[in-house]
């Protein structure tokens, strides 16, 4: 395989609204375990688990839209991305004591090693990247 080549393995699966965030979680900690991210780097899994539950949230509650959920693996970094239907693009926002939520994108971007929000024709996609502890 030459350098410009990428090999990569991919999971994906649609969390409708009705959908708990849990399922995502469980889903998403399965896959991990077949990379061996569960035993190697638990700190990761960690936080690749609260991103999913995130993610998934912000598309249920604040895009009131069904989840789809695509992990990929391309041996430098795990990419989580949900895309929704809507068009409005996260931002981080300072806390507040005003307000219950909107902390979600600052553990996103606590969380990830980078992230990124992009509109799409049918709603946007934001996607967290994940890389892993030098053992796995």
């Amino acid at each position: 395989m030459d350098e410009t080549s990428l090999r990569a393995v991919g999971w994906a699966r649609s969390l409708p609204l009705n959908t708990e965030v849990k399922a995502a979680r469980d889903w998403a900690r399965e896959h991990l375990r077949t990379l061996g991210w569960t035993a190697d780097a638990p700190q990761t899994v960690d936080a690749v688990l609260l991103t999913v539950s995130e993610l998934v949230t912000n598309a249920h509650t604040h895009a009131h839209s069904p989840a789809q959920l695509v992990m990929t693996w391309d041996n430098r970094c795990l990419h989580i991305s949900v895309h929704d239907s809507s068009p409005e693009v996260p931002a981080p926002r300072e806390p507040s004591a005003e307000r219950v939520g909107g902390r979600g994108m600052l553990l996103v971007d606590a969380l990830a090693d980078a992230w990124e929000a992009r509109p799409c024709p049918r709603g946007k996609t934001v996607t967290a990247c994940f890389r892993p502890p030098a053992r796995v």
